[in-house]
């Protein structure tokens, strides 16, 4: 628990320096909350002089109507600088990972910037576009009201499960329906979870549902209310076995990042900080590490906390937002 305590410590110090520089940059805090926490999960050192410079570096590189020259740029900055040894070195390859995104049908915006980012670890980027594009429409065919811009990360991470579209999609569907049954609400919320879910390895849906139906009810049992909002939570959560256990301690660093005067009025994104930093240290200390499981909690982790930025930025809005040109 010291350990994620001390995650906790550096959060607060990283968040205090990208504050002090970026408070005229950047309207909203949440935003800057998101950019420290890539750091903390990453376990990164942050240099402010290195961050702001790559920050600048993306700005001039941007086309003039593109989204990058907003604020995003900071958080894109902060995802390059935490993903890669020369993240300057690596805009490009970023950049062509979000053309092959838009020449395959992902319209321009904040979304297609973070797909890009999954997309980069990709050697065919256009195979693996157009996977993940399929996989979208699959997805809007089932849930099309629901099924927005604002899953295309989702989709682009369910592109790398190398299985049949159609079972995954009956999968991601099972997930839905039977959570619905076991009192989960329908809605956005309950299907980026079941999306969470399809990402797991293991075969067994059943004991997947289970573990997320017995945190649901430990977290009333906890006094923590199981809004909608925290579904992807607890689907993150899941991935650990006896993950119950652990929230105990995630209360814990809730209530810590609660009692913080700069982070008392955001009480839903301290629990998603208070996950995503126990379940980093979590895989740091154990034999998840250097397995596939490793790689996509951590690369989950990172698309969750992006997506979360893009849905608090002005520059995502609505889910047809998009930019002009590149």
């Amino acid at each position: 628990m010291n350990d994620v305590m001390r995650k906790v410590d550096r959060y607060k110090d990283i968040y205090s320096q990208l504050r002090s520089n970026l408070r005229w940059k950047v309207s909203d805090s949440r935003a800057i909350m998101m950019a420290a926490s890539l750091y903390v999960t990453s376990e990164r050192e942050f240099d402010l002089d290195r961050f702001q410079k790559l920050s600048d570096f993306i700005k001039n590189e941007a086309g003039i109507f593109s989204t990058l020259k907003s604020q995003l740029r900071f958080t894109i900055a902060a995802m390059l600088d935490t993903r890669f040894s020369n993240p300057e070195g690596a805009f490009a390859d970023f950049s062509k990972s979000y053309e092959a995104l838009i020449e395959k049908g992902f319209n321009r915006g904040v979304y297609s910037y973070i797909a890009a980012m999954v997309l980069c670890s990709h050697e065919d980027k256009a195979d693996s576009a157009s996977l993940a594009m399929r996989i979208f429409k699959k997805m809007r065919e089932e849930h099309f009201f629901l099924t927005g811009q604002s899953d295309y990360p989702l989709a682009m991470l369910l592109s790398e499960r190398n299985q049949e579209i159609d079972s995954l999609i009956v999968r991601i569907e099972d997930f839905y329906n039977t959570l619905d049954q076991k009192g989960f609400r329908k809605g956005n919320d309950l299907q980026s979870m079941s999306h969470i879910l399809s990402l797991h390895e293991n075969p067994d849906p059943n004991e997947l549902i289970s573990r997320c139906t017995t945190l649901f009810d430990r977290m009333r049992q906890l006094g923590i209310k199981p809004k909608a909002n925290l579904y992807p939570q607890l689907a993150v959560l899941s991935f650990l076995s006896d993950s119950e256990d652990y929230l105990f301690a995630i209360k814990d660093i809730w209530e810590t990042l609660n009692a913080e005067k700069q982070f008392k009025w955001h009480k839903d994104i301290n629990f998603m900080m208070a996950v995503s930093f126990y379940i980093s240290d979590k895989i740091e200390h154990s034999s998840l590490v250097g397995t596939s499981l490793y790689t996509t909690i951590e690369t989950l982790i990172q698309a969750q906390q992006a997506a979360s930025f893009a849905a608090i930025s002005g520059a995502a809005g609505a889910s047809s937002t998009t930019d002009c040109s590149d």
